[in-house]
């Protein structure tokens, strides 16, 4: 175990987006001001850096069970624009977990915007949990996050994938496509909260190709003040395959929510489902709340924390 010599700053930050802000052990790689800063490799998992592109190269070696496997980035620079290009590779029959997440702290005057381009090839049965958190924060300029998410399940495989997204970021495309095997399993969830005049896309592409397949994906959200939000979904079931897709959103001030959940059955034994509901608090709910003492304000802070928590 070692520790990070980073700057209380940096490490405030890290602290917000990941748990290992002061010591780590094992597979991890830090970036930070969109260059690389630490990483280290286990006996299981190889990190190492890309030759052609910024960004790193993780391979997970068959049979790996219970390892965990640290990639944040942190900003703390105003004006800094970071592209980074990641790739996973996990073996057969491995059961690791991966925490990621992006946070920036932007008090200059220019716009900081982190984009990471994700990649998973997942082996045959293997299953993998995969974490991540955006979060910004200062009074400069804008804070931009665009995270983009392929992943190719072999047969038997899962992953499933956990995003938040509550505070500081103003511009947001969240992209993620999925193409599955015979027999595999993608569960999505995401939660996401915008306020002021922040901006969040979200698009879903999940192609089902073998049988047996399923998908899974939840997005709930709370749009505040004037936000405004888009959530897109695509679910292609090719053969014997489930899909659902579900998109919850409380709509608050002068926001705006637009759900276009899209399924497309090409195979008689497809069975898909898509789901969208987008309304405001409901006011029995405050009132009952309130009665217990809360005030208007602190009820519906109740409300939305449980939402989407």
């Amino acid at each position: 175990m070692s520790e990070l010599k980073i700057s209380k700053e940096q490490q405030d930050m890290l602290s917000k987006i990941s748990v290992m802000a002061n010591d780590l052990s094992g597979a991890f790689s830090l970036r930070v001001d969109g260059n690389p800063y630490a990483k280290g490799s286990s006996s299981n998992v190889k990190i190492t850096a890309k030759t052609d592109l910024p960004g790193i190269d993780i391979r997970v070696k068959s049979g790996t069970k219970g390892e965990k496997i640290h990639i944040p980035v942190i900003l703390t620079q105003s004006g800094v624009k970071d592209l980074v290009y990641n790739d996973f590779y996990i073996g057969d029959d491995c059961d690791v977990t991966i925490v990621a997440g992006c946070g920036i702290h932007n008090c200059g005057g220019e716009e900081s915007a982190h984009d990471g381009i994700h990649s998973f090839h997942i082996g045959k049965n293997s299953r993998v949990f995969y974490s991540e958190k955006h979060y910004g924060e200062g009074t400069g300029g804008k804070n931009i996050m665009n995270p983009t998410t392929i992943v190719e399940i072999s047969d038997g495989g899962c992953m499933e994938m956990d995003t938040v997204q509550i505070q500081g970021v103003d511009r947001t495309i969240r992209t993620t496509k999925g193409k599955l095997g015979k027999n595999a399993v993608l569960k999505i969830t995401e939660r996401i909260m915008t306020d002021g005049d922040q901006y969040a896309e979200t698009r879903f592409d999940v192609t089902l190709d073998g049988e047996d397949s399923g998908t899974h994906v939840i997005s709930r959200s709370v749009a505040r003040d004037n936000s405004k939000q888009l959530y897109v979904s695509q679910v292609d079931g090719n053969s014997r395959c489930s899909g659902h897709t579900e998109c919850d959103a409380i709509i608050m001030d002068n926001a705006s929510v637009s759900a276009v959940p899209k399924i497309n059955a090409n195979s008689t034994d497809a069975s898909l489902i898509h789901e969208a509901a987008i309304g405001k608090i409901a006011g029995e709910q405050l009132i009952k709340l309130m009665t217990l003492g809360l005030t208007e304000k602190e009820a519906e802070d109740r409300i939305i924390n449980g939402f989407i928590s």
